[in-house]
């Protein structure tokens, strides 16, 4: 791993977040949130934290960091994929707007990009793809999202030969919960895990770089964090070839 200052670095991973209405001690006012999970899940991995609100955008700060984490949270605009909204569509085009310019800077940048559940939805209306956004429309009795607040269970298979099988094998579960999945997948992507019902999983990036995006929320599973391991050591090359450019780049 990089290191500086004779030190053991520790990665420095951006992560998107939430502005809305939160309530602490007598408060209860606008505030810029992110459950404690994704912190917690980066910490855990060997990296520093570092959240990005949906305001004052600015893409540059990827110079920064090391990593960037696209976390869950409301539908994408159907607007983003040329569709109008379903009924339980709610989306917020303040993050879909922040975050979109995100991905874009991250793949560009080829920066270590991690899509969690909307955030993979997110990236792939970004590239050109589309969702479902209803899944028990396509799908009934999934349980995917068996009641407000309550996480179910994503089992799926992976792709030999893809990040995701690197990580955690031919199979594996986590929590999930969402009523929205991809649907049709960009040529910049491949799909990498589903599960039985046919539902999307994972994608990743067919260019260059460290790019995966899951369906399901592995931050809720803090006794498996091999993903986030992953992300952190893909971290870590990053900064450290970007250090070694650096290097072979200045004045002797």
């Amino acid at each position: 791993m990089a290191s500086n200052d004779s030190e053991t670095y520790r990665p420095r991973i951006a992560l998107t977040s939430y502005l809305q209405e939160a309530s602490w001690g007598v408060w209860n006012t606008t505030a810029a949130i992110l459950p404690g999970t994704y912190v917690e899940a980066v910490v855990a991995a060997g990296a520093t934290p570092m959240l990005l609100p949906p305001l004052g955008t600015d893409e540059s700060v990827l110079e920064l960091v090391d990593g960037l984490v696209v976390v869950g949270g409301p539908d994408v605009d159907p607007s983003l994929y040329g569709q109008p909204p379903h009924p339980t569509t709610k989306s917020q085009p303040l993050r879909d707007k922040h975050d979109s310019a995100l991905i874009r800077a991250a793949l560009e940048r080829e920066l270590p990009l991690f899509a969690i559940c909307r955030g993979a939805q997110l990236l792939n209306v970004v590239l050109g793809g589309t969702l479902i956004q209803h899944i028990p429309d396509v799908i009934p009795g999934s349980n995917s999202q068996p009641a407000p607040g309550v996480y179910g269970e994503a089992a799926f298979d992976t792709t030999p030969g893809s990040l995701i099988h690197g990580l955690l094998g031919d199979s594996a579960t986590s929590p999930c919960y969402h009523h929205q999945a991809l649907d049709s997948v960009p040529g910049t992507l491949r799909v990498t895990a589903r599960s039985a019902d046919g539902l999307v999983q994972a994608v990743e990036t067919t260019d260059a770089g460290w790019v995966l995006g899951v369906q399901f929320h592995p931050e809720q599973n803090p006794d498996d964090l091999r993903l986030f391991h992953g992300f952190v050591e893909a971290a870590a090359g990053y900064r450290s070839d970007q250090t070694a450019t650096m290097k072979a780049m200045s004045p002797a």
